[in-house]
């Protein structure tokens, strides 16, 4: 067996937009757009170009700007709805803040700071912006990847100007309005909170299973963390061509980031396997044994390691939890496949408690599976004795009608999942003994 990790930010693993730099303006004048930078930013469903960093040659006077200054297309193409054929197909994008700043990233209070980069954020409800798309399809279900050129457009239709000399006016242009010319982006994304994470890669027996990790901002080796091991959907699976793509396809590895999504503070590692779709016993085998390597390399506190799945992450959950219950102290289940019975009779000798939810309509993976698992674990919890009130604590479902899904994927149980930061608090606050 075998680690192999490097301080590898994702935007080093992924050839993103624009690779080329292309560049409008001359590096040595100040006259022109000089670059062109997309922004990204997972949202519930997926990431999103979030806003475009425009750069010019000299510090922009952001007195001039508003919100009609600049025009964004991008994409209308979803993975989960749209044909590919649809990639190529713009729409206007919705400009929510227009201001300044020293680099090419936004700011919470999208006020402007002396700099000559402008950022212009967007709508994240607008239908265009998405990142991910279909990567290949060796079976019925494809797989998806994040688009190495994103087809984000920016059009300039009121004058750009410098910082006066004196303070008045407004100041030397340093673009002039072109209403007809639409631009592409010239240099790779900045992906929040994505970009943090370091990739790395086990081997055990002849596999491989990369995997993408995020320690917190001010890590103490000497303090113990919770770990979330965040276990993607099929079509996240690695297919040589999609790495990291589980991190932007959807919520649930950025989600445990942020306050706003967990409701608490706390500090958490995150550990985002890839795994290569191979069958659940296999895949459980390599990733347990990912993990007790993991748990000795890093802060870790072994009593709060938890697993958190969507799709079909849900079989690599089930077995690992089965094979090796006293490595995990909770799991939370999103629109995924049923437990079978010596599934369930181990999780309850171990009495890991689990969080099960599922779309009551989901098109791929009939919600009788969840009602199903939920029964079985209950039954399993009951054969050893235990009451109908402490199997309540133990295995919770939570079954969501479709007014519930802010994205009408009803197999996307994620969705409303995460939207509910409960589910979250509640993960975080099993600890085994």
């Amino acid at each position: 067996m075998r680690l192999r990790k490097g301080l590898i930010p994702l935007a080093a693993t992924l050839v993103l937009a624009g690779a080329s730099g292309t560049a409008y303006g001359s590096r040595g004048d100040t006259d022109g757009i000089r670059s062109i930078t997309p922004i990204t930013t997972v949202y519930t469903y997926g990431q999103k170009v979030s806003a475009v960093a425009i750069e010019y040659g000299a510090t922009v006077n952001p007195r001039t700007l508003d919100t009609a200054t600049f025009s964004v297309t991008d994409t209308i193409y979803n993975f989960r709805f749209n044909p590919i054929e649809d990639l190529p197909k713009l729409a206007d994008r919705t400009v929510t803040h227009t201001y300044t700043n020293g680099t090419p990233g936004t700011r919470a209070d999208h006020r402007s700071a002396p700099g000559r980069y402008v950022i212009v954020e967007l709508d994240p409800a607008d239908t265009g912006g998405s990142t991910v798309i279909v990567s290949k399809c060796p079976t019925f279900l494809c797989t998806v990847k994040v688009n190495p050129e994103l087809p984000t457009r920016v059009v300039q239709r009121e004058d750009v100007h410098g910082q006066p000399g004196r303070g008045a006016g407004k100041g030397p242009v340093l673009a002039r309005a072109t209403p007809r010319e639409s631009r592409p982006v010239t240099e790779k994304p900045v992906n929040q909170l994505v970009d943090e994470f370091t990739y790395g890669s086990f081997l055990s027996g002849g596999m491989v299973l990369p995997y993408h990790y995020h320690l917190p901002k001010n890590y103490q080796p000497g303090r113990k963390y919770p770990l979330m091991v965040v276990l993607p959907g099929h079509g996240m699976g690695w297919d040589g061509d999609n790495l990291g793509v589980q991190l932007a396809a959807d919520i649930p590895a950025t989600a445990w980031l942020q306050p706003r999504w967990t409701g608490t503070a706390e500090d958490v590692i995150v550990l985002a396997p890839q795994h290569q779709r191979v069958g659940g016993a296999a895949e459980a085998d390599l990733l347990v044994k990912l993990l007790d390597q993991f748990v000795g390399q890093f802060a870790v506190d072994t009593r709060r390691v938890y697993a958190t799945t969507v799709s079909y992450g849900s079989q690599l959950l089930w077995e690992a939890f089965a094979k090796r219950p006293d490595l995990f102290a909770g799991g939370l289940v999103t629109g995924g496949f049923p437990v079978n019975a010596a599934q369930a009779t181990a999780i309850a000798a171990a009495e890991v408690p689990v969080w099960i939810t599922h779309g009551e309509h989901d098109h791929l993976l009939n919600v009788s599976g969840a009602r199903n698992s939920t029964a079985v674990l209950r039954q399993a919890y009951a054969a050893r004795g235990k009451t109908p009130e402490q199997t309540a604590g133990l295995v919770r479902y939570t079954e969501y009608a479709d007014a519930a899904f802010s994205s009408p994927d009803y197999h996307a149980a994620f969705g409303p999942t995460y939207e509910d930061a409960s589910i979250l608090r509640w993960l975080l606050g099993q600890s085994k003994p």
